[in-house]
């Protein structure tokens, strides 16, 4: 099922009786999730992506715009009129139902021609719980459960009506580290093997980018760039989402261009040939340094975190923004911690120029 958003807004009255303007939670979004794709919102708490979901749910009305399934409008449309199945960060599972009482009740609330006799309704419960690997656990309730147990019977409960789109809200949010990556690599085996469309709610941009087809960043209610992980990684178009993707982030520095050529202080780290002169912000991803005794980064020595395959060398200098600076290198490389300063070279296409002024892309 395709779903397809034009102009759609959302706003919310102020709380604060002193100002009189509304607060805008999605601001006009035009974005068309493919038929059968796992769509990540991605974007910091506030930022209108849980709105969003909700828009598209029915559990919100929009303010403005309009919402597709296909080719069908179901902006006015009511939630359980929408096919669609919702997944939430608390699992929301009935405490004195089983596992098979819980995935069955969604169905036992059908009426007229929706309703399903009790064969069909056991055998949609056990293609559901064989999707998520839970026919051992039938008969157990939500306390006899681990997290990712639940967040599993939460699905289940999503997909055994068969809905043509599945909505995700922050669902592991309640798991430890190690559930989080077992349970959203289930997430992602469901879906694939599914085929239904999802869209994934979260603020953490590791998850979206691992299990996600393309990611929709967002930022105050305004989609700040779409495309596949990799390339939105590879290919910021501002500075926020530059900053919001990666682990670890990015390293920020004040510089400008003179001469035709980006400075970070005295150091000339890169050409700029046609590009006018100005003070740029100079972004340079942690793997995008080498180490190089003639570089042109001059850096004071911090420390060095051996990481197994790769060193972490934190150092310093006066134009990064907080200051520190941590670059990645091969653990084949050497270096010697006792230093006074580290110089590196930086790799290209790993640097990136920003607007002073705008915080836009200025590309080369």
């Amino acid at each position: 099922m395709k779903i397809v958003l034009r102009n759609l807004t959302k706003t919310f009255p102020n709380r604060n009786k002193k100002i009189r303007q509304d607060v805008v939670a999605v601001n006009d979004l035009n974005f068309e999730i493919p038929d059968g794709e796992l769509v990540g919102l991605l974007g910091p708490s506030g930022c209108g992506k849980s709105t969003a979901l909700n828009l598209i749910c029915g559990l919100e009305k929009p303010t403005g715009g309009q919402i597709f399934f296909g080719e069908k409008d179901v902006t006015g449309l009511a939630p359980e009129h929408r096919g669609v199945g919702m997944v939430f960060q608390n699992y929301a599972l009935y405490p004195h139902l089983t596992v098979r009482q819980n995935i069955l009740f969604p169905l036992q609330n059908l009426k007229g021609k929706d309703k399903l006799s009790k064969d069909e309704m056991n055998r949609r419960v056990e293609n559901a719980a064989k999707l998520v690997q839970l026919e051992e656990l039938m008969e157990r309730k939500p306390s006899e459960l681990s997290g990712g147990q639940q967040q599993r019977v939460a699905i289940a409960r999503a997909l055994v009506k068969m809905p043509g789109v599945l909505l995700l809200d922050e669902p592991l949010s309640n798991l430890d580290a190690r559930l989080r990556l077992q349970t959203r690599e289930e997430i992602r085996k469901i879906q694939r093997s599914t085929g239904i469309t999802t869209v994934f709610v979260t603020h953490d941009q590791e998850e979206a980018m691992s299990i996600s087809d393309r990611m929709v960043v967002m930022r105050e209610g305004v989609v700040q760039q779409i495309g596949r992980p990799q390339e939105v990684y590879d290919d910021p178009v501002n500075l926020f989402v530059a900053k919001f993707l990666g682990t670890p982030p990015i390293n920020v520095f004040h510089g400008r261009i003179k001469d035709g050529g980006a400075y970070i202080g005295e150091d000339r780290i890169l050409e700029t040939p046609g590009v006018e002169e100005q003070e740029i912000y100079v972004g340079i991803r942690p793997e995008g340094f080498f180490l190089c005794q003639d570089g042109p980064l001059h850096c004071t020595m911090g420390r060095v975190e051996v990481m197994g395959r790769d060193i972490s060398i934190v150092s310093a200098h006066k134009e990064a923004m907080g200051n520190q600076i941590r670059s990645i290198i091969s653990a084949e490389s050497s270096i010697n911690p006792l230093d006074d300063s580290v110089c590196f070279g930086v790799k290209p296409n790993k640097v990136y120029l920003f607007s002073k002024e705008t915080e836009e892309r200025i590309r080369l």
